[in-house]
């Protein structure tokens, strides 16, 4: 079939992906930025076209003979107001483009609904992409979940952060509400075995895991797959709001994610038709397996994707395409050229392996400090850490940068800040022929807004002499020499 995966760069269609194509799958990916995209996924059935769903010219470069599109697209990580306006936009867009097409299925990954309560507007937003893709003439599978467990997902990472950092915690009443956990696995089994399945056409199911739990029992499970001893009481006192910056500050989430998680987590969220196992044949894992599975596949490091990574921000997107070219006028700079010799390959596994566990190589406690501060003003801070120790990707996140160009064949890394300066801050690697050799270019140039941003250059000049220098020399070191 030809399939058209929209949402292709985030976290569940790029675990998507690759069942699709090991299917023997057409797969047209809709990316916002298609060099990136390319450059990780090599496939003869695979091809990418650039689109923003947010405006309407973009779509009318897509194919009109697709046989079915999957609808991946949200925005619950861009804000905590305006992302239910943007995926209503979104989805009339959709829809609009889709009518035209030949089409005979469209597949929805969307939320349970509460079973009582108010509607979160996280929830409520999906609900009304619901309606809006119902009035497609083509007819949708909708699909709801709650949680899914699996390595790098948004909620596995908040529960192993809370469960591995804190062995006691007076956490918020809500956490006694209830759930019903998905693992990724059989998430990606649904969306595959509903795909051209008549059966399915204009329906409607609620997917989850065999386990309904608590919040608290998710915290307590995870411990005990991993050994730890923690304890949880409940303080029926503690606020959304105190809740969201909760989060932000003790797990790698940011703060608009952690908002619109918790709103959604004050109502119980449990499959009401849950057929569609029996129909598709698909066994439920259990929470533990899950568990132990997402971090098989973390130790072997096999994660094949994050919820940090995803591009869903059209802010951030804008960023990435504009700021690809480095500004020369209006900027300060500090430039350093150290001399490798004949072999660069060292050097450039070095910079593969750039933030993360690995570090920054000089004055870690340093970049931790800029970290912290960065959490306290509403930053990002450096808890995103990487995906993979020694792979990286143009559009990754890596730690409080964001790669922009990452091509190892011309050894060449371009990260651009992600952190809150005022100003624009870029820094980039690259691996150059010298007179003696092979030289390693590293320059980070800073654009400043106004004073504010001249005066934050002025006064950690100093700092940034010291640090720039020693990082650059210590990234041509081998690894035995940094011990």
């Amino acid at each position: 079939m030809k399939i058209l995966l929209t949402g292709a760069t985030g976290y569940i269609g790029r675990r998507l992906l690759p069942a699709l194509l090991e299917n023997g799958h057409e797969v047209i990916c809709c990316v916002r930025a298609g060099n990136r995209f390319l450059a990780e996924f090599r496939h003869p059935n695979l091809s990418t076209i650039e689109v923003d769903f947010l405006k309407t010219d973009d779509t009318s470069k897509l194919p009109i003979d697709i046989d079915v599109a999957y609808f991946l697209m949200h925005s619950m990580n861009v804000s905590t107001k305006n992302f239910e306006n943007l995926e209503k936009c979104i989805a009339i867009n959709f829809v609009q483009y889709i009518n035209k097409t030949l089409a005979k299925q469209i597949i929805y990954l969307s939320g349970l609904v509460p079973s009582s309560g108010e509607m979160s507007s996280h929830l409520r937003s999906r609900w009304e992409v619901e309606k809006i893709l119902g009035l497609c003439k083509i007819p949708a599978t909708i699909l709801r979940a709650g949680i899914v467990v699996g390595s790098g997902s948004a909620s596995f990472e908040i529960i192993r952060d809370l469960s591995e950092k804190l062995p006691f915690m007076i956490a918020p009443g809500w956490l006694n509400n209830r759930c019903q956990p998905i693992a990724i696995r059989n998430v990606i089994q649904y969306l595959i075995g509903t795909l051209g399945n008549v059966a399915c056409f204009g329906k409607t199911y609620d997917i989850g895991g065999p386990e309904i739990l608590t919040y608290k029992e998710m915290l307590l499970g995870y411990a005990k797959v991993r050994n730890l001893k923690r304890r949880i009481i409940t303080f029926p006192l503690v606020t959304s709001r105190l809740s969201s910056y909760w989060l932000f500050f003790i797990t790698t989430t940011s703060y608009k994610l952690a908002a619109n998680l918790v709103e959604s987590m004050k109502a119980d969220l449990i499959c009401k038709n849950n057929d569609l196992e029996i129909l598709l044949g698909i066994e439920s894992i259990s929470y533990d397996q899950a568990i132990v599975m997402a971090f098989a596949k973390i130790e072997q490091n096999l994660v094949l994707s994050s919820w940090k990574d995803a591009l869903n921000d059209p802010a951030l997107f804008k960023r990435m395409t504009g700021f690809i070219e480095v500004p020369k006028f209006g900027t300060f700079r500090n430039v350093q050229i150290v001399e490798i010799g004949s072999d660069s390959k060292t050097t450039l596994d070095n910079l593969w392996a750039l933030g993360g566990e690995t570090g920054w190589y000089y004055a870690d406690w340093i970049w931790q400090i800029r970290g912290f501060i960065d959490r306290l003003v509403g930053g990002v801070g450096l808890r995103r850490g990487r995906t993979h120790p020694w792979q990286i990707h143009s559009g990754d996140a890596l730690d409080f940068w964001r790669v922009l160009i990452a091509d190892r064949s011309s050894r060449r890394l371009l990260l651009f800040a992600e952190m809150k300066v005022p100003g624009e801050a870029w820094l980039e690697f690259s691996i150059q022929e010298g007179k003696n050799g092979f030289e390693l270019h590293q320059t980070a140039t800073f654009r400043p807004s106004g004073i504010t941003g001249r005066f934050y250059w002025y006064v950690l000049l100093p700092l940034h002499a010291q640090i720039f220098v020693n990082m650059a020399k210590r990234i041509t070191w081998k690894k035995d020499t940094m011990l």
